[in-house]
């Protein structure tokens, strides 16, 4: 049996305010915490930072939006990259827990959704993305809903001859 954990990346009020489907998504997050919470599997917050502008410690858009505040034994782990292992302590709270499943769901499809997912994997975790919990921008070449699609088709053959990333929907999630 796997021991899992919900990793919620960038669950911030500025991206969710602003991206594609923002709130559709932020409500199938915050069911997956419930599921989460009620079959007792840890759910880990990162937080995204910068010194400067929406991310900017301590501003209200960089909060994580009220609707999943964490619970006070629940880990939040800032960053300021778009890897989440990256200079964090995210690998000793897994190591800790004995985790070696991530589930993961959050913003930004292209930058810390994917970044996150290939790190993972690299460091010997299997993934679970959700397919419909993660979201980004239109930006000059795309829209969102492609680079979420493309990102889903594109992590779900990744892996390595030992750990891979199942993208699922997330009424398939915690089954």
């Amino acid at each position: 049996m796997r021991n899992t954990a919900l990793l919620v990346v960038d669950a911030q009020v500025c991206l969710i305010e602003q991206t594609y489907q923002g709130h559709a998504v932020l409500e199938r997050i915050q069911k997956l915490i419930t599921r989460a919470r009620d079959l007792q599997i840890p759910v880990i917050y990162i937080q995204h930072c910068e010194n400067e502008g929406e991310f900017e410690i301590g501003t209200p858009t960089w909060q994580i939006h009220s609707a999943i505040t964490p619970f006070a034994h629940e880990p939040v782990i800032r960053k300021f990259a778009c890897d989440s292992f990256l200079d964090t302590t995210l690998q000793n709270e897994l190591e800790f827990r004995q985790i070696n499943h991530l589930v993961i769901v959050g913003w930004q499809t292209e930058y810390c959704i994917d970044t996150t997912s290939r790190r993972a994997i690299s460091l010997g975790y299997d993934v679970t993305l959700v397919s419909d919990c993660h979201s980004t921008f239109n930006n000059s070449v795309l829209k969102a809903e492609q680079i979420i699609a493309h990102h889903n088709a594109l992590l779900s053959v990744f892996g390595t001859a030992s750990n891979h990333i199942a993208v699922k929907s997330s009424d398939r999630i915690f089954e």
